[in-house]
């Protein structure tokens, strides 16, 4: 009678936290799955708020950040009285409480005397110099600080992080170059949900803070509850053998290190138009920062660094954002006043879209990418007339006895043609597309505040449309969100608190911590959109800042204006803005001094070697402690594998270095990639074995390998060189699904092979 009392004793925390479990699901999908589906039909306008975009911008974020303080505070009050905290303890985070705030004045008395100095004559170089070699010095500092070569701290920094400080490090490691650099520019140019199959903008919003309910509801605590040191670590608790740790091992280097790529391709950007050195060379500079944290001093020296970054960046964030705000609105609480800027954008759009310039510029796209296509349809005697054009030229202006720089422009032109006929198709094929895509109203940006591309009461062609833009952005976000639950780097940031309560909380500050960015973001977009349409839009070129010749000189891909009709005045389609741009830029583009300037590099910076940190210590550890040494427990084999997981890292940071100076995909792009492939690896596999007893060792490795090859291969057979090298006809698309979004595919294959092989497999030998 007594164990039954028990019993029923135990089981009722079980079953409150079952059913609020059930509830906030519920809650979450309603928040965003729900409205983002019927988006279309909110129209009503709330102050000047279009009702399903503030709530894709803003009031999903918010019902988030609910959903994960409400989970964390009950799950924490069933565990029973808070236990009583050491006076070690105490005095421990008494001092980082003193460190941090003699930090925080320290960096805005340094803001300050770096403003004073360039309003005294300082040179613009020499501020950003100062900025990069500050920041940079700083971090190295703390890794010097921070060495260790004890396992618990390298791995997981003596799991002893403060809740609150271990939110800041998760949200520095999260913020990455994707979400400080390019968020704010994928906004800008694809609105609310960008078009066709290219889905976009508030997406990112969504995907990547809706995300952290299925890691506080489903993932964090439990894992933490194991006390082990990497994510392979668990799938060899959970399944025994050696396969399940082997695979997610491999899965985890292989999603870090395309994500690590795009943090390196951002410290590369960041520090060669702060100092002037070519793109390779600041790869390198921003890349010594990284190795000093995490080579050094592993978790312990990443999580003190991510502290200091993510100060760093919100600051370089918030501070532009607010400025923009105050010059236009004249308040500067950007992420309240800004949705006032949305029907003039509308009036704008508008404008620009039946203005006779600008119809000017589409009939010049038009006839750009029909020559092409004329092109394309003559090869190979196309590309040999292109070739003996140039060649008579040149050889023209060799008898006319022309300038030196007309002939070598020529010879430039001539050297610039395609080699062969396959080079010459694979390139005019991409100017056509470019071109096409440019010749369309607001050179093919959609209207910033419409849901989806297409009509779903208009023309066959138009219902498609808008049923594919919709079904693309609910398969992309159900990725970010997905990938966001199964990301390495992320979840091992909370095997460092002290208890499973403080990992709950240390969600729950994470998400309210990024959130100070999140809703900051689409203003910031908002406003940059404004000040490009109203300001920098009907300039006449001889006009223009000088900063716009800067950065295209940095990378063209960036930035890039040309005179498409010939009248000398900037039309919006003749402006092309890269996403990696737009926040970089904003402080030259507001008139801000630049100061500012410095402070957002040396914030997008941080953001890139935070994440860039918490990456290569994953790829590293995973390589050492998950595949060479993952059965040697003695001090002796302790040590080796804390050496190798170093120089791992060293070498996998060469590499990816490398990859990155090839310039193989803007930001937004890999990001996205690596949590399709984290989603679709890990996620089913790892949320079935927490909840379900019944999954077996032999279903666990084939789903996760399923999941991870599918995804791989949707991605790669839709790779425009691919198909071209396998001469494969047509679109590889099914449902019409963008290939970044494979996980949608790759999670439901890793879902169902697991429960079918599960069940197939029940009491055999594979448990």
């Amino acid at each position: 009678m007594a164990d039954a009392k028990h019993s029923s004793t135990q089981s009722q925390p079980v079953a409150t936290l079952t059913r609020l479990h059930g509830w906030l699901l519920l809650v979450w999908f309603a928040a965003s799955f729900g409205i983002v589906f019927f988006a279309h039909d909110l129209t009503l306008i709330v102050a000047g708020w279009p009702v399903s975009y503030w709530f894709a911008a803003q009031g999903s974020v918010l019902v988030f950040i609910g959903i994960v303080a409400v989970f964390a505070w009950v799950a924490n009050r069933q565990e029973g009285p808070v236990p009583e905290v050491p006076s070690a303890i105490k005095a421990y985070n008494y001092r980082i409480h003193r460190r941090f705030g003699m930090f925080v004045v320290l960096l805005i008395m340094f803001i300050l005397a770096l403003t004073l100095a360039e309003q005294g004559g300082l040179r613009k170089i020499w501020v950003g110099a100062i900025f990069l070699f500050a920041t940079v010095f700083l971090y190295a500092l703390i890794g010097i600080y921070g060495r260790t070569s004890n396992a618990a701290e390298y791995y997981v920094a003596g799991r002893r992080i403060p809740a609150i400080y271990n939110g800041m490090a998760v949200a520095a490691d999260w913020m990455s170059a994707a979400s400080f650099i390019s968020m704010a520019g994928g906004l800008y140019l694809q609105g609310f949900s960008g078009s066709g199959t290219h889905s976009g903008g508030l997406v990112y919003v969504l995907g990547w803070t809706g995300g952290f309910c299925l890691l506080a509801l489903f993932v964090a605590p439990y894992l933490r509850q194991l006390n082990l040191y990497t994510l392979p670590e668990y799938f060899d608790h959970r399944f025994g053998g050696r396969w399940p740790r082997i695979i997610a091992a491999w899965s985890a280097v292989l999603c870090s290190f395309i994500y690590v790529v795009a943090q390196i391709y951002g410290v590369g950007l960041i520090t060669s138009r702060l100092t002037g050195v070519q793109f390779e060379i600041g790869i390198l500079l921003g890349l010594g920062g990284v190795l000093v944290c995490s080579f050094l001093g592993g978790m312990r020296a990443v999580t003190w660094t991510q502290v200091t970054q993510y100060v760093v960046l919100i600051l370089a964030f918030l501070i532009p954002v607010s400025w923009l705000a105050y010059k236009q609105l004249g308040n500067p609480v950007a992420a309240v006043v800004y949705g006032q800027q949305l029907p003039k954008i509308t009036e704008l759009e508008m404008h620009l879209k039946n203005a006779p310039q600008e119809q000017q510029v589409i009939e010049e796209y038009l006839r750009r990418a029909r020559d092409y296509e004329r092109k394309l349809a003559q090869l190979p005697g196309s590309l040999e007339q292109e070739k003996r054009v140039q060649k008579e030229r040149v050889q023209s202006l060799l008898l006319a006895r022309a300038e030196e720089s007309e002939i070598v422009a020529a010879r430039r032109l001539l050297a610039a043609l395609p080699r062969d006929e396959a080079a010459a198709r694979e390139r005019w094929t991409r100017a056509r597309q470019e071109n096409m895509a440019r010749a369309q109203p607001l050179a093919g940006m959609p209207a910033h505040t419409r849901p989806f591309a297409g009509d779903p009461g208009g023309t066959p062609d138009e219902q498609q449309m808008f049923d594919v833009s919709r079904r693309n952005f609910l398969a992309l976000m159900f990725c970010l969100m997905i990938g966001t639950a199964g990301l390495p780097h992320l979840l091992t940031r909370f095997y460092t608190t002290r208890t499973v309560a403080e990992a709950r909380n240390s969600v729950t500050w994470s998400l309210f911590f990024i959130a100070l960015l999140y809703l900051s973001a689409p203003a910031l977009a908002v406003l940059v959109k404004y000040e490009v349409m109203s300001q920098l839009v009907g300039m006449r070129f001889d006009d223009l800042p000088v900063w716009i010749a800067q950065w295209t000189k940095l990378d063209p891909a960036l930035i890039s204006v040309s005179d498409i009709n010939g009248d000398r005045i900037l039309q919006f389609a003749e402006l092309k803005l890269g996403p990696d741009i737009v926040m970089l830029a904003t402080p030259e583009l507001g008139g801000l001094p630049y100061v500012v300037s410095g402070l957002v590099a040396a914030g997008g910076l941080a953001a890139a070697l935070s994440t860039a940190d918490g990456l290569l210590l994953t790829i590293g550890n995973a390589l050492a402690h998950d595949l060479f040494y993952w059965k040697n427990t003695d001090r002796a084999g302790t040590v080796r594998r804390v050496m190798l997981s170093k120089f791992a890292l060293l070498l996998v940071a060469l590499i990816a270095a490398y990859v990155a100076a090839q310039r193989p995909a803007d930001i937004l792009f890999l990001v996205s990639a690596s949590f399709s492939l984290a989603g679709s690896a890990f996620v089913p596999v790892m949320i079935l074995g927490i909840f379900w007893t019944g999954v077996t060792r032999f279903a666990a490795v084939a789903g996760m390998l399923a999941g991870l090859l599918l995804t791989l291969y949707y991605m790669l057979i839709n790779m425009i060189p691919v198909r071209t090298l396998l001469s494969l006809e047509g679109s590889g698309l099914w449902f019409e699904i963008d290939p970044v979004s494979a996980g949608v595919f790759g999670v439901g294959a890793g879902l169902l092979v697991t429960i079918v092989l599960s069940w197939l497999t029940r009491g055999s030998a594979a448990r």
